[in-house]
């Protein structure tokens, strides 16, 4: 078994970095080159970072688990915070005790953000202002998330086009940056760039014909109803977290929490899944599209993506 670890053990070490849209076919491969290299996987995904909420997120399986640890799964509860700064401080201090271990490192998941974050640093951005959040959970509160939205797409039209009108915690993450910086949040991304380099890395991104990739989806789709989703769900909500909690406010999730209260039939919510679904995942090829080291593969291409690896090794 071979390990992508560095000739100098105090070096800082190298990280495989696998990512693309969701549904491509990440993990099957992460796990299969994990193995090969003597490795871990670190998981860079917003989502399963939450306990209980397993099915809806697309976990590896406790299997898939056993044959390959994973870290930065099951970190905190639904209803616990959780954001970029969080994810990159766990995932440094994981890289620190596999790089100890002699273990190779391969950081998997298709949260651009986390991914940036770690490679090239946090934004040099305003922290969390508790009174002006409280405020604007208020206007959400009495008037909806859709008049917070329309507010920052008055008045920062950019950052409204890169958040979903759902996403209510980006939403005023973006409206709090404008109103203590004067700019927009994109502005002060597109500074910084995360250009820190904190670790060298090779990143692998996997893709395949965009109508494949929607019938994958779609078929996920299905098999997480076969499953249990919807149980899952109801577990979910008898624990106390409801619509109002932030992961609950997901694609996937808020449209099981409609159909549960009755607003839509089981055919439009399974619809709506894969619709939103899908419409994520074009988000995220657009995210990684921008970056020009990523290196593209199909999933069934893991001899070419060996090579790669090694080579940059």
């Amino acid at each position: 078994m071979q390990s992508l670890k560095p000739e100098a053990q105090n070096s800082i070490p190298p990280l495989v970095i696998i990512t693309g849209p969701t549904g491509v076919g990440k993990t099957d491969l992460a796990i299969k080159l994990a193995k090969r290299y003597n490795g871990e996987i670190i998981s860079a995904d917003s989502m399963q970072i939450y306990r209980h909420m397993d099915i809806g997120t697309a976990k590896p399986t406790p299997e898939e688990r056993l044959c390959v640890p994973h870290h930065l799964i099951d970190v905190v509860n639904p209803d616990e915070e959780f954001n970029a700064s969080m994810f990159v401080k766990m995932a440094d201090e994981a890289i620190d005790l596999l790089h100890e271990r002699g273990k190779s490192v391969f950081v998997v998941g298709g949260t651009g953000l986390y991914l940036d974050a770690l490679l090239g640093g946090l934004l040099n951005a305003p922290g969390a202002d508790g009174e002006l959040r409280d405020l604007y959970r208020r206007d959400a509160s009495q008037y909806g998330k859709e008049h917070l939205y329309k507010r920052l797409k008055e008045i920062d039209a950019t950052a409204a086009e890169k958040i979903h009108p759902n996403d209510l915690v980006r939403t005023i993450r973006a409206l709090e940056v404008l109103e203590h910086t004067g700019q927009s949040i994109t502005e002060i991304q597109g500074e910084h760039r995360f250009s820190n380099n904190a670790y060298d890395s090779v990143k692998i991104g996997l893709n395949i014909d965009r109508n494949l990739l929607y019938d994958r989806i779609n078929d996920r789709v299905e098999k997480m109803i076969e499953t249990g989703l919807v149980e899952e769900v109801e577990r979910l909500m008898d624990r106390g977290y409801d619509e109002s909690v932030r992961p609950m406010q997901s694609m996937t999730y808020r449209n099981v929490i409609s159909f549960i209260r009755v607003k839509q039939s089981e055919q439009d919510m399974v619809r709506l899944i894969k619709r939103d679904t899908r419409h994520y995942a074009r988000r995220q090829l657009t995210w990684f599209k921008r970056d020009p080291d990523i290196k593209w593969f199909a999933p069934q291409d893991e001899n070419m993506i060996s090579g790669t690896i090694e080579k940059f090794v």
